[in-house]
């Protein structure tokens, strides 16, 4: 009995022993977190501090991702003799110049990926890479300061496609007014004399307008974490028809070194470019189509894949 209850003791003196070594461990563990964050804390408010000092920052970064696929006599599907792939990248960079009395900001952003998918049974079909996704942005912000947070401002932006139908359509937005800069790496553009100049074959559906453009931007690298958020819209005097917005966006995570992980992801509403493609690019299209009589769908696309941070 003595054997019994000396064993049981024994075992229950260890599992206190383990169970308050863990807790010591635990609490020591969360102690460095918070150490962590502190000296994350204090290297961002110095990264800010650098962000703020007067010269050019040049910055940019990018997702690559890609699959190919290759299958033979896979009766469980319908299309047994395949082959298939993706490839798609994206690229951000920036080029802004800050010093005391005025900032000039300058970005590109691109997109583009292609797909394919080859029924070898079918000597009819495409078996070429063929576009899928294709922006294209340029923009160049030129400002005055007033203060610290506002100042006089004139854009130029440009936007189209490359890969299929360049510049038509293009947009060209250009346009005086006031931005806005109420925190670190966020800027808000209000530019209420804007014109925006179209450029397509097309003049029946695509047409050039004056309004009012807005644009906030928000950019910023926090530790292996980067990302980019982009809103650019265009509200024209003349018809809603005219009007437009697109909202893109990037991330990226570091993993090792320059190499991680990135994903995208856009979404638009441009009237004009729904009523185009139901006129002339839908596969069955309808040339007696209007504004009117259209259902203009949120246009969208997203990319996953590797990144690369330069």
């Amino acid at each position: 009995m003595k054997k019994i209850l000396f064993a049981v003791l024994t075992v229950a003196g260890v599992w206190m022993g383990q169970a308050q070594t863990e807790e010591e461990l635990k609490a020591t563990l969360a102690e460095k977190k918070d150490s962590i964050a502190a000296i994350q804390g204090r290297a961002n408010a110095i990264q800010a501090k650098i962000d703020a000092l007067p010269g050019w920052k040049l910055g940019a970064f990018g997702t690559i991702g890609g699959s190919i696929s290759q299958f033979n006599n896979w009766y469980a599907q319908g299309f047994p003799d395949n082959s298939s792939g993706n490839i798609g990248f994206s690229f951000n960079a920036f080029a802004n110049l800050q010093e005391e009395k005025f900032f000039w900001r300058n970005a590109l952003t691109t997109n583009l990926s292609w797909v394919k998918f080859d029924d070898k049974n079918d000597p009819t079909d495409d078996d070429s890479f063929r576009e899928a996704t294709d922006v294209f942005n340029l923009s160049s912000l030129y400002g005055r300061k007033l203060s610290d947070k506002f100042a006089v401002s004139g854009l130029m932006e440009y936007r189209t496609t490359i890969l299929n139908n360049f510049n038509d359509p293009g947009y060209l937005d250009l346009g005086v007014g006031a931005t806005w800069t109420p925190i670190q790496n966020l800027v808000v553009v209000i530019h209420p004399l804007n014109y925006n100049f179209v450029f397509a074959d097309d003049d029946t559906i695509f047409n050039s307008s004056l309004g009012a453009k807005i644009v906030a931007d928000y950019t910023r690298k926090i530790g292996a974490v980067g990302f980019k958020s982009n809103l650019s819209a265009f509200q024209s005097y003349e018809s809603g028809d005219l009007s437009n917005w697109t909202w893109t966006n990037s991330f990226s995570y570091t993993l090792w070194k320059m190499i991680g992980v990135g994903f995208d992801f856009g979404l638009r509403n441009n009237k004009q470019e729904t009523l185009n493609y139901v006129r002339n690019l839908a596969a069955t299209p309808d040339a007696t189509a209007t504004f009117d009589s259209i259902d203009n769908d949120l246009q969208t696309y997203w990319t996953l894949g590797l990144s690369y941070s330069f």
